[in-house]
C-alpha cells in the first residue's frame, strides 16, 4: 500500500507571526484545509460568507498551503442520523499557491 491512498497527513494552521496553533488531518492538503475552514464563524449562506485566507504548513516540510475559505450554516440534510444537530456548517475552499518556507 502506497503513502497517497494509506496515510493520513498532518497540516498546522500557520499564522502570520509563524505560529502554529493548530493541527488538522487528511490524506490530501484540501481535505485539511476544509476542515480548517469549517472552524471560521458561519455566515448565514454560503454567497454572505466572508472569503478568509489561511494557511496550512504540511508537517515534517517546508511547503506552506495558502487557502481562501469560508463557512456557512445549512440545514441538516433529511436523512441524516439522529444525533446530527437540526444544522450543520458547511465549507468550501479554494487554494491560492503553494510557497516554500526557508526555515520552520
Amino acid at each position: 500500500m502506497t503513502r497517497e491512498t494509506d496515510d493520513k497527513r498532518n497540516f498546522a494552521l500557520r499564522e502570520e507571526s509563524g505560529e502554529e496553533t493548530s493541527v488538522f488531518t487528511g490524506k490530501v492538503p484540501r481535505q485539511a484545509a476544509l476542515k480548517a475552514a469549517r472552524k471560521f464563524d458561519p455566515s448565514e449562506s454560503e454567497d454572505a460568507a466572508p472569503r478568509e485566507k489561511f494557511r496550512l504548513r504540511e508537517r515534517g516540510t517546508h511547503k506552506l498551503h495558502i487557502y481562501e475559505g469560508w463557512a456557512w450554516r445549512e440545514d441538516a440534510p433529511e436523512d441524516s442520523p439522529e444525533w446530527m444537530p437540526e444544522t450543520i456548517t458547511e465549507a468550501n475552499v479554494s487554494k491560492q499557491e503553494i510557497e516554500h518556507l526557508e526555515e520552520l
